[in-house]
């Protein structure tokens, strides 16, 4: 969208100066396209390493800011999900911004979404309650219900991470800087007040921001929830730009070994996101059709 803008106060100011032949209208003319140019183009945060917010500002203006993907309205893609022994899950995911809505239409469950369950299953999070679904029946079993509520916010929180890390109770905190791969990395931890969450263990990320492209190219993070209380699993994220959002299409998880090493030439899990589309017009509705 920034693109767009820049390029027609281009084209409206040549058309202007073309069209002038007094070199003082033209003057003029061509002062008021720079002042709409620095109007319409917004410019870069301060990225500043002493400064854990900014930093994250920046993170967020380089996959292409919160706004723009708000005015996106709602996302549509297909999720592989695969462990290193080769099970999967695959689905159609889809979710509504500003509900933050969540459905998850299975094709394959061998892993997360009620695995061996025979049927279509659907999970779908309509921003309060969830539910499963099975032949488009719902499913009243607790764990049923419990597995879609986690994965329907988890699926949606991780499309949308860049965006959720400087929200209200989050606490950041400066690591310096690491190499890894040839690039020097500044490392950034983010954690949770349990005062705001309510929770007594909350999560843990350590990012590894890239200082050219502003992009987390990798972290470290724990899960509670699953009974992992330090961030001890590594992520490594590969970004695709899609109508202005770099949204990370390849993700590899690795755990740690007995020794705490890592075997980054076989992920534990490997997702990949494909075929991604925005602005389909679901409704919280129309979004389970």
């Amino acid at each position: 969208m920034k693109t767009i803008k820049l390029f027609t106060a281009i084209a409206a100011g040549s058309l202007l100066v073309s069209s002038c032949n007094e070199t003082t209208k033209k003057t003029e003319e061509v002062k008021e396209v720079i002042k709409t140019i620095e109007e319409v183009v917004e410019k870069a945060p301060v990225y500043d390493t002493s400064n854990p917010a900014s930093m994250l500002a920046a993170v967020a203006y380089a996959n292409g800011g919160w706004d723009d993907l708000y005015n996106k309205k709602d996302v549509q893609y297909t999720y592989t999900y695969m462990t290193g022994d080769g099970k999967k899950d695959v689905s159609t995911e889809r979710y509504i911004f500003d509900s933050e809505a969540s459905y998850g239409k299975y094709s394959t469950n061998e892993v997360n979404a009620m695995p061996g369950t025979k049927g279509e299953v659907v999970q779908y999070y309509d921003g309060t309650k969830a539910m499963a679904m099975v032949d488009g029946k719902v499913i009243e079993d607790p764990a049923a219900t419990g597995g879609a509520d986690f994965l329907r916010r988890a699926n949606h929180f991780w499309f949308v991470m860049p965006y959720k890390l400087t929200d209200k109770g989050n606490i950041f905190k400066s690591l310096g800087k690491e190499e890894y791969n040839g690039i020097s990395y500044d490392k950034l931890e983010v954690t949770y007040d349990p005062a705001v969450t309510g929770k007594e263990q909350n999560d843990i990320y350590v990012l590894y921001i890239n200082p050219e492209t502003k992009l987390i190219d990798r972290f470290f993070f724990s899960l509670p929830a699953m009974g992992v209380n330090v961030p001890a699993i590594a992520a490594n994220y590969v970004y695709e730009e899609v109508e202005g959002q770099k949204i990370a299409t390849k993700r590899s998880y690795f755990m740690p070994n007995d020794k705490g090493e890592y075997d980054e030439a076989n992920p534990s899990i490997a997702q990949t996101l494909t075929d991604i589309k925005f602005n389909n017009g679901y409704t919280k509705t129309s979004i389970l059709e």
